[in-house]
């Protein structure tokens, strides 16, 4: 993880640091979801490390007509020498397609985690406060993939803090939260949830306050009133003149007026476009990180 975020932030100062990896390999490059940023990077960073892109959109497979994931992972494998997949389904349809098509699968989201978006998270914090060792974070809004992945991504520095303010009954999952906070507490680093901004003590510090999309992609809510629960944990200016020092943080796409003011969004705290561009770079450390490994 530390390398893959320090790779990152040295790609985002020269695109040009490397010696294209990918040189002679064929990339896929599969989103069964619709994608600006992520499909966009994972493209760019492929052909920018010398690769070639093979890329397939939602209705492109043969899994649309019942074939499986396991068959499509096989053929896949027989072509390919690197696949990036964004699929609909969980965590466990990558690992299949990795499996049975002997190849490296990169993980550009799936229900349960977006592991690129937290080393851009995490590389954006690095470029903006020089280090990422004893950062500060609140993150407001859903427990969702990507706060899954910030979690996790935090957990492998020291002396951090990570407080997530989530509403009742949309919070990080458990077992996500156990795993991460069990693997944080060897780096002295906490992970705390409250679920009302409320339970933030006043005297409480942060270096970054970081939201997210609400309605995020290829998730749903059973709730028909769940839009109440979540307007408390709206990001605005009153919020953040808590912590006038704070940066903000966003993955984009961004609703403003829900999630987030167009402020605070467009404000000069703000480092979501940064944070966007570093995309780019968190996917070329990832590719190239998985070439050396295949």
């Amino acid at each position: 993880m530390h390398r893959l975020v320090q790779r990152s932030a040295d790609l985002y100062q020269n695109l040009d640091d490397h010696d294209h990896p990918l040189r002679g390999k064929a990339v896929g490059i599969l989103f069964a979801k619709s994608s600006t940023r992520t499909r966009t990077a994972f493209t760019v960073g492929c052909i920018r490390l010398g690769g070639s892109p093979v890329t397939y959109g939602p209705n492109d497979l043969q899994t649309n007509t019942g074939e499986s994931i396991a068959d499509t992972g096989r053929m896949l494998g027989c072509m390919l020498d690197l696949l990036v997949a964004r699929t609909a389904g969980p965590l466990d349809d990558l690992r299949a397609m990795s499996r049975h098509g002997g190849l490296p699968v990169i993980n550009a989201m799936a229900t349960e985690e977006h592991p690129t978006q937290g080393i851009c998270d995490l590389a954006t914090v690095k470029m903006a406060r020089g280090e990422i060792d004893g950062v500060r974070i609140l993150y407001v809004g859903e427990g969702n993939n990507t706060a899954s992945a910030l979690a996790e991504g935090i957990s492998h520095f020291a002396g951090c803090h990570v407080t997530f303010a989530t509403p009742e009954g949309y919070g990080v999952p458990a077992a996500t939260m156990e795993s991460a906070a069990k693997r944080a507490a060897t780096q002295h680093t906490t992970l705390t949830e409250v679920h009302s901004m409320d339970a933030i003590p006043d005297d409480a510090e942060f270096d970054f306050v970081y939201t997210t999309r609400w309605q995020t992609t290829g998730t749903t809510k059973p709730d028909p009133d769940w839009r109440e629960k979540f307007l408390p944990f709206s990001v605005d200016d009153a919020l953040m003149a808590r912590w006038p020092h704070a940066w903000f943080l966003h993955d984009l796409p961004a609703h403003r007026g829900e999630e987030v003011s167009g402020s605070v969004l467009d404000g000069d705290r703000s480092l979501a476009w940064k944070q966007a561009r570093m995309k780019l770079t968190s996917a070329m450390s990832t590719l190239e990180w998985a070439a050396q490994q295949s």
